[in-house]
């Protein structure tokens, strides 16, 4: 059951999507990058610690043969981006001739998505191509050419299924936003 609020660093938060409207948008993720890649090896960058709900839901609905690894960037501070990306854990697989796809819980300003696909675009992949759970248009500050997004959101702060708040709230099935 959704608790129809919820308390994280004294910041209430509301109901916002369900499990099951996450679920949808990540089904159709999955359905596109199953007719894009069919047949096709893929390896799949796992950007910690905020994607890690959406990158096990959505490798359950992917029928590629795929390999899974992790990177660990932070660009956040309490509710706002630093603008700053630091890497904090790098990438060991070689990704020369391989489709790449970078799975993002969320992509607000671009920041994160920009330095990623950067850094890994000098390894020479086949192709690279991000799949985010989330889209905030409104707050992109770079272009990005972004071919799987789950959900296209308003600029609200939200938490839950990977999203925290200073380290809390990714627990929770749903997402909550901001009140």
């Amino acid at each position: 059951m959704t608790p129809d609020h919820i308390s994280l660093h004294n910041k209430q938060f509301e109901p916002y999507l369900s499990a099951a409207e996450l679920q949808a948008a990540i089904k159709q993720v999955a359905t596109q990058l199953n007719q894009d890649y069919a047949g096709q090896p893929v390896m799949f960058v796992v950007v910690l610690n905020g994607s890690f709900m959406f990158a096990a839901d959505l490798l359950k609905e992917v029928s590629l043969p795929c390999e899974v690894c992790f990177i660990r960037v932070a660009s956040y501070q309490g509710t706002n981006s630093t603008g700053e990306v630091k890497e904090v854990l790098g990438l060991t697989e070689d990704l020369k001739g391989r489709h790449v796809i970078i799975v993002e819980d969320i992509v607000d300003t671009g920041h994160t998505m920009r330095m990623l696909l950067e850094t890994l675009g000098k390894q020479q992949p086949a192709s690279l191509e991000v799949a985010t759970l989330f889209l905030k248009p409104e707050c992109l500050q770079h272009e990005l050419a972004l071919r799987y997004v789950g959900l296209s959101i308003p600029n609200d702060f939200i938490v839950g299924y990977g999203l925290d708040f200073d380290g809390l709230g990714r627990n929770y099935p749903d997402v909550y936003k901001a009140v």
